[in-house]
């Protein structure tokens, strides 16, 4: 949608956020009952629509955590066609689960993975077994106070208007950010300087309880599909078949060009259910390239969507690898934020 038509529809936008400003006063003020837990529930989130990396910052949680409680991640699981409380299975799919848990089961099978779309519901399933919960992307689930709350910002959409669905990208009112008690700010250059940062503090406004993080993307070696770890090199001779559902792949079409000079980016929308038509274009595209070096990359989140059943059959025969990310904190944040949360847990 163009940028003039967007404005024009100002007034839904008016609408909607003082529909969540009440609805927000209505639980705060206790009107709306809001459930806290005698168990660590963490939870992260955003204010705007998809993109922040909600799904690197929890696995970056899991990983911290995973050895020393009997920890599980709860989410709604976005895209599923099932419904209610479901804990993963190591075969589960995106359609059974969605493919963030999905992806979250591959790579730690050893920790549980539940879904459900009442994440009060959900806790009260989880929380005879484990001493420890992380709710992914919660952070407008009310009916849930958690006991700690981490708040995450697209570092490309920081300076942006501050302006709710349907003309903006907020899904609440920036006010909302106050319910945080701890920022981060994602997606980060490596290099960003600390005049940079304190430009992006004066704009976030941190409250004075709220630690401020930055953290960058760190890309791994290419995978295949079951996440171990192939060798494979790309180099500025290899054309690259880029291939994502994600809400913001910018950063990672960024890093792919940074390596070969011939990226052929067949992008979708966020949590895009493939098709066999989708897959065929691909792949017809992929065989009529004459570069001697050729390969498809894809992200961790879209793999999961192509492991079903009806597409495994193209899907196994294309040379498709995956690029995983993790979250890579600037400016020696890691320790403090390791120790923020381990104190909280504890």
């Amino acid at each position: 949608m163009s940028r003039y038509p967007r404005w024009l529809l100002l007034p839904f936008s008016w609408l909607y956020g003082l529909i969540i400003i009440i609805r927000n006063w209505c639980y705060d003020a206790g009107v709306f009952k809001s459930h806290r837990f005698n168990i660590p529930v963490i939870s992260v989130g955003n204010l705007d629509i998809g993109g922040a990396g909600k799904s690197p910052m929890t696995e970056y949680l899991v990983r911290l955590l995973k050895n020393k409680y009997a920890l599980a991640t709860l989410s709604r699981g976005y895209g599923r066609k099932t419904l209610g409380f479901l804990i993963a299975k190591s075969s589960a799919t995106a359609t059974e689960v969605g493919d963030e848990p999905a992806q979250f089961k591959q790579k730690f099978p050893e920790v549980t993975v539940a879904v459900c779309e009442k994440r009060v519901v959900g806790i009260e399933q989880l929380r005879a077994s484990h001493n420890l919960i992380i709710l992914d992307d919660a952070y407008q689930h009310r009916a849930v106070t958690p006991g700690y709350s981490i708040l995450l910002f697209d570092y490309s959409r920081v300076f942006e208007p501050h302006l709710m669905l349907p003309v903006g990208n907020l899904r609440e009112p920036f006010s909302g950010r106050r319910r945080a008690d701890t920022i981060i700010v994602t997606k980060c250059p490596d290099d960003l300087d600390k005049q940079h940062r304190e430009k992006i503090k004066a704009r976030i406004r941190p409250l004075a309880h709220q630690e401020l993080f930055f953290t960058s993307i760190s890309y791994g070696g290419l995978q295949d599909m079951d996440g171990l770890k192939t060798g494979v090199v790309i180099d500025q001779d290899t054309a690259v078949f880029l291939l994502t559902g994600i809400a913001n792949a910018a950063p990672l079409l960024n890093h792919v060009k940074k390596q070969s000079r011939q990226v052929i980016h067949h992008n979708y929308p966020d949590h895009h259910q493939y098709t066999l038509k989708n897959i065929a274009k691909l792949a017809d595209e992929f065989k009529a390239c004459v570069a001697v070096k050729k390969l498809i990359v894809t992200t961790e989140k879209d793999i999961q969507r192509l492991r079903e059943h009806d597409l495994l059959p193209i899907v196994k025969q294309l040379p498709i690898w995956v690029m995983p990310i993790q979250v890579h904190f600037l400016a020696e944040g890691q320790t403090l934020f390791n120790e923020i949360i381990k104190n909280y847990v504890r």
